[in-house]
């Protein structure tokens, strides 16, 4: 068994001490040349007290020292593996080999599979690997004016990070080629991890970098497998990493090292605690300027990127373009689907058909990240769409970032939240929402957002915290939101969004449904209806309806709205009571068909146009339409687009008493003289007894 310390022996001592005096070095220049954070372990080295036995190693190559000469009883059993005697480039290429060879099975158990969320056993990775991209160009790293990016129209900010922006994108793999000391960055979710198994697998396998030899290390293990924070060795890591596979001899790591034969992976600096974070960035360090011909590949949260990693190259992880979307559906429904592969094949096209309709362009935007993406291939196979309720897809993705993402990772972060719950974390993300969303800002400056964030700080019941000291905490809060749930994101140098749209849709939802509930009064709700013209606030009357106890208040406003607009123009109000008093006609001959639909071609919402001409001579509707003024057909326009809102809304599945529904429903493109009946009518309908029902 091999000793895990060593002693230096009394004659190694005086050696030891000679070569450091011709070294002209203090203990503390020594201890930082080994990697150490204190003296300790130098102090003991020249005492002959027991030490780590790669420290000890690592001072007798800093000092020129054979350690098999100046250690006491040095241990015999560390085999010359492969017989390396020189380091002929042969000899080299055949230690690679063999260590490869020896270390296969490790690798393929650390980085073969996967284990996805809500997948009950493992997945093989290259059953489910997609070719990653990578941008050069870090965005929140560009300088950009606030009024530059506010030029985005809502449409354009959807298309914001769809894949098909113009930023010069770089694979992956070919990445790690280009810059031997690579740093990937990346928002959560965005496959980091499963890039760097990738590429451990690949290198394994001999199929890139097969000059060298993978070594995958979780960044969070390495700091707590070292019994003493202050002595973290990269150098004894890998010591006992080969010793996992059969490899003793530390000679074999120390000359892969030397002769620039590894690819080291080093995933999660971001899961490491920040109290730590510091010691591991200056191994890194240490490590990757003394044996700099190897391949290092680091890994961190976008927003953790802070410690500088000196001589390292920044790359972005992109995000999924349509073909890599389209790619990633198929392997998911044909691997992870109970089915053959012919029908996981259809229902991926079936997916991918459903992910282009326009009405899916929030969602198509969330799953251009792996991690949404898995996830709404779950869900669309056990229900074969898409929910419904699109609120409950995003309270998912929402509940990943702050906390399940990392429970599932077994990963724990520092408390830099204001010591907030979840929902106190909740409440303080759908009042910024809000505030924003209101005034059209996607995009807003660091100083804004941290003066929201300190009002809410300020508004909190009994609070006693100063203002300057608020406003220092907001700092740390956006911080803390941004770095360990990624959903507020720092687009460019000092400007800041929700990392996505409908993120900041969602929260705005939240927040006028939880003013409703406390206020007890509509006033929320009837200020969510004087935006039912503004397409941009669609998704939030769709999740606040979602959300609600009861969506009636909100559906009975909505049409009180548009019986409004309907009054705002006489020969509207004309052509409505005529249609309310006009018998059904026959259907259309083909040529009024034809001019119809070509009439219907620049209108985005059929059904009511489709409901009123059902009720007309489809000759005379196009007349009276046609005859319109510009300013009365803008009147129509805003008319037809409310009613299709609350016929979404309707068909949303939120939940909707049967009486308002069945008033709603009959009163649809109602003159105003009519409403009122029609809700007399229904109400004296819905008293009436049923009598086709047993008593």
């Amino acid at each position: 068994m091999v000793k895990r310390s060593l002693r230096t022996s009394p004659l190694g001592i005086e050696q030891a001490k000679r070569a450091f005096a011709q070294k002209g070095w203090t203990q503390e220049n020594l201890a930082g040349e080994v990697g150490l954070k204190t003296r300790q372990s130098i102090w003991r080295f020249f005492t002959g007290q027991p030490i780590e036995r790669q420290v000890f190693l690592e001072i007798c190559l800093i000092l020129e020292l054979d350690w098999r000469k100046i250690a006491i009883d040095p241990p015999s059993d560390f085999p010359k593996l492969g017989g390396v005697s020189s380091t002929s480039v042969a000899e080299i290429d055949a230690l690679v080999k063999q260590v490869r060879l020896q270390r296969r099975d490790k690798i393929q158990h650390q980085c073969g599979t996967l284990q996805l969320l809500n997948i009950s056993h493992p997945v093989e990775i290259d059953n489910i690997y997609i070719n990653v991209n990578t941008l050069e160009e870090i965005p929140s790293q560009q300088w950009l004016e606030l009024a530059d990016l506010q030029r985005f129209t809502p449409k354009e900010f959807n298309r914001f990070g769809l894949g098909d922006v113009s930023q010069t994108q770089i694979a992956g793999v070919e990445a790690v080629e280009t810059y031997s000391k690579l740093r990937v960055l990346g928002k959560p979710g965005a496959g980091k991890t499963t890039f760097l198994q990738h590429l451990a697998i690949r290198c394994s396998q001999g199929s890139f970098a097969a000059e060298r030899v993978p070594v995958f290390i979780t960044l969070r293990d390495f700091v707590d497998e070292a019994k003493d924070p202050d002595e973290l060795s990269l150098g004894t890591y890998l010591h006992d990493e080969f010793l996992t596979s059969g490899i003793s001899d530390p000679s074999v790591v120390r000359t892969l090292l030397q002769e620039g034969r590894m690819l080291l992976l080093l995933d999660g600096l971001d899961e490491v605690l920040h109290q730590e974070r510091k010691a591991v960035v200056k191994e890194i360090r240490r490590l990757s300027e003394k044996y700099q011909r190897n391949l290092f590949v680091v890994t961190c949260r976008t927003a953790t990127q802070a410690a500088t990693l000196r001589r390292f190259t920044d790359v972005e992880m992109a995000p999924f373009t349509q073909d890599q979307i389209v790619d990633f559906a198929q392997k998911w429904f044909t691997t992870l689907t109970k089915t053959t592969t012919h029908a996981g094949q259809v229902q991926a096209v079936h997916f991918i058909q459903k992910l282009d309709l326009a009405e899916n362009m929030p969602l198509r935007r969330l799953v251009t990240t792996p991690l949404f993406l898995h996830l709404a291939c779950w869900i669309f196979h056990y229900q074969g769409r898409f929910p419904i309720r699109r609120s409950q897809f995003y309270k998912q993705c929402l509940d990943l970032l702050l906390s399940k993402w990392d429970e599932t990772k077994g990963v724990e972060r520092d408390e830099m939240f204001c010591g907030c719950l979840l929902p106190q974390k909740l409440k303080l993300l759908s009042q910024v929402a809000k505030i924003t969303f209101e005034q059209e800002d996607y995009f807003f400056g660091k100083q804004v957002i941290e003066h929201h964030i300190s009002d809410y700080i300020q508004g909190l019941p009994n609070a006693s915290i100063e203002l300057e000291e608020s406003q220092l905490e907001s700092e740390r809060i956006l911080k803390a939101i941004e770095s360990q749930h990624g959903i507020l994101t720092e687009q460019v140098q000092g400007i800041f969004s929700f990392s996505y749209p409908i993120f900041q849709e969602y929260f705005t939802a939240r927040k006028i449904v939880a003013n409703h509930n406390s206020d007890a009064t509509d006033h929320s709700l009837e200020q969510l209806v004087s935006h039912m013209n503004e397409s941009r606030w669609r998704e939030v009357f769709l999740m606040t309806a979602a959300m609600l106890r009861t969506a009636d208040p909100l559906v009975q406003l909505m049409k009180q709205k548009i019986d409004a607009i309907g009054t705002e123009d006489a020969d509207l109000q004309e052509l409505l009571t005529w249609a309310a008093h006009k018998p059904l006609v026959a259907s259309p001959q083909p040529a009024a068909i034809h001019t119809f639909y070509f009439a219907l071609t620049h209108q985005p919402h059929l059904v009511p146009h489709l409901v009123l001409a059902s009720m007309l001579s489809w000759g005379i509707f196009l007349d009276i339409v046609f005859d319109f003024s510009l300013e009365q057909q803008e009147v129509w326009q805003r008319y037809c687009d409310a009613n299709q809102l609350l016929l979404d809304c309707l068909n949303s599945n939120c939940e909707v008493t049967v009486t308002v529904r069945q008033e709603i429903e009959a009163a649809l493109l109602l003159p105003h003289e009519l409403v009122g009946l029609e809700r007399i009518s229904t109400a004296g309908r819905n008293l009436t007894p049923d009598l086709r029902q047993p008593k």
